[in-house]
């Protein structure tokens, strides 16, 4: 009976330490933690782009994996898109801007 005790307890131990290895990152997929940053970095993004004066847009898509941020849409000149990866870049937390902005 001790026996039966000891190799429960154990597999009980092992089976409540699964679901948090499903929790960690790998190269490929992101740790909860990083899912809720880089949501958080987006949403500044987002904040910063669409509360500056200087520019008029609404049709830019932000997308953050691990600190690196795309920038999609579109914008009405150079200088829009540039300034748009000048804000993004500002932020906290951003590591790397891809500008994939087209201009209409």
């Amino acid at each position: 009976m001790k026996v039966l005790n000891k190799y429960l307890s154990a597999f009980l131990v092992v089976a409540s330490l699964i679901p948090i290895g499903a929790c960690s990152a790998t190269r490929e997929h992101q740790s909860t933690g990083q899912y809720m940053d880089d949501s958080v970095i987006t949403g500044h993004v987002k904040t910063a782009i669409f509360n500056d004066p200087a520019l008029k847009v609404t049709e830019i898509t932000v997308q953050t994996y691990m600190g690196r941020v795309q920038l999609s849409g579109f914008v009405h000149s150079k200088a829009d898109a540039a300034r748009a990866v000048q804000l993004t870049r500002g932020v906290n937390g951003v590591k790397s801007v891809e500008d994939d902005l087209q201009i209409k």
